[in-house]
């Protein structure tokens, strides 16, 4: 028979046992049961997309040119000299964009009156005497600076450019200083303006530079609108045509021609196109062809070897899988494209693909997990990540049985 002394010890066994065994049940099970879960961690794979082909430019063989597009930064490429060379007409573009910069217009306003006096009556004497493009004119006449920007852009007339210019600034020399001030802003380094015409070969620019110049041209909108025009009539000189012949065929909507006598034909161009469900619009400039017909063709053909080398690439479809998701408990999902894209790309342009992927616990299908970036050069589109299937809690069975995993 047990003595007091071990009936009392083992009183004290069952009753300190029982209370650990309810300190541990009161602990352990909330403890396991309401512990939050360890994040899974995505499992990221390689996704390489395959580029689009190079393109092959049919550059003509002689001067300088370049080309570019809209949203495309800097020069797509170039070909021929790299030197600055004489712009002729093109210089008219940056006559148009200092005044405008000087005397904003609006696209559909006339802008204050201009009476013409003797001494641009003695400009239209003075161009036509060294053969330079003129558009008659009388003392008298009143012209809007609207005009003045039309006959200068679209009929390429000296003259006019030159009053506008004067017009604007009070002198030809005060034209030029705010004209050499004005590309130094817009970072064309190659730039040089001494006349408001380009009739002078010292007005000068790099292909790339024109190319940025194109760009500017086709983002005012007054500019944008002239260049694009092939004619219209106005009083006292009645039909003005514009002197880019390409104007309105194979996709051209600009931009500018240029010619001197010592040196060739010029013409900075634009020109739009649909590809795939994206629209192209190049900037594009050839410097120092034999005469314009040819200039034109050269151009025809570079415009239709520079449009082959856009390609829309398909980067991703809806459900596309970009990463995967194991949990500690067994289950597991995928971080699935939300929405298909496209990329537009330029030739073969490595298409670079970034997968940011959030860590998950719990988580319903559908759920946005992070996201994924498609990329070739400065273009870019961005698509959501979604989960594939559910993620849910493990329930208390694995919860109670690894209490490892859950602290």
């Amino acid at each position: 028979m047990p003595s007091r002394r071990q009936i009392y010890r083992r009183r004290r066994i069952v009753v300190f046992g029982g209370l650990l065994l309810a300190l541990g049940v009161g602990f352990y099970l909330p403890m396991t049961l309401l512990a939050p879960l360890q994040a899974s961690v995505a499992e990221v794979p390689d996704h390489p997309v395959e580029p689009g082909a190079a393109a092959e430019l049919a550059f003509p063989g002689y001067g300088a040119s370049a080309i570019g597009a809209v949203g495309f930064p800097h020069v797509l490429a170039t070909a021929g000299s790299e030197k600055a060379l004489p712009m002729a007409s093109i210089t008219k573009i940056v006559t148009a964009l200092v005044t405008l910069e000087a005397h904003p217009l609006g696209v559909d306003e006339a802008g204050p009156a201009v009476t013409m006096t003797a001494a641009d009556v003695a400009l239209y004497d003075a161009y036509r005497h060294v053969n330079g493009k003129v558009a008659p004119v009388h003392a008298g006449e009143v012209y809007t600076q609207r005009e003045l920007l039309d006959l200068a852009l679209i009929e390429s007339a000296n003259n006019y450019a030159t009053t506008l210019a004067i017009w604007a600034f009070g002198s030809e020399a005060d034209f030029v200083a705010a004209a050499q001030a004005w590309v130094l802003a817009h970072d064309l380094p190659s730039v040089v303006i001494v006349d408001s015409t380009g009739l002078d070969p010292g007005d000068r620019a790099t292909a790339s530079d024109l190319v940025e110049l194109g760009r500017l041209a086709l983002a005012d909108p007054v500019v944008s609108a002239i260049v694009g025009t092939e004619s219209l009539t106005l009083h006292d000189v009645g039909l003005v045509e514009n002197s880019n012949e390409l104007l309105g065929t194979h996709g051209v909507t600009g931009i500018k021609t240029g010619t001197l006598d010592d040196f060739g034909a010029n013409l900075l161009f634009s020109a739009q196109y649909a590809i795939g469900s994206s629209t192209v619009t190049l900037v594009g400039v050839v410097l120092g062809g034999v005469d314009h017909p040819s200039i034109d063709a050269a151009i025809t053909k570079l415009l239709a070897t520079a449009q082959a080398g856009f390609h829309e690439v398909d980067v991703t479809d809806v459900g596309e899988d970009f990463a995967s998701y194991t949990t500690d408990w067994g289950q597991t999902s995928e971080a699935e494209a939300g929405a298909e894209a496209v990329l537009l790309t330029w030739s073969d342009t490595p298409i670079r693909v970034e997968v940011s992927a959030d860590p998950v616990r719990i988580e319903a299908a559908g759920s946005d997990v992070g996201q994924v970036v498609f990329s070739a050069g400065d273009q870019s589109i961005t698509v959501p990540l979604v989960l594939s299937t559910a993620i849910t809690d493990p329930g208390p069975g694995w919860r109670l049985t690894h209490p490892g995993e859950l602290f």
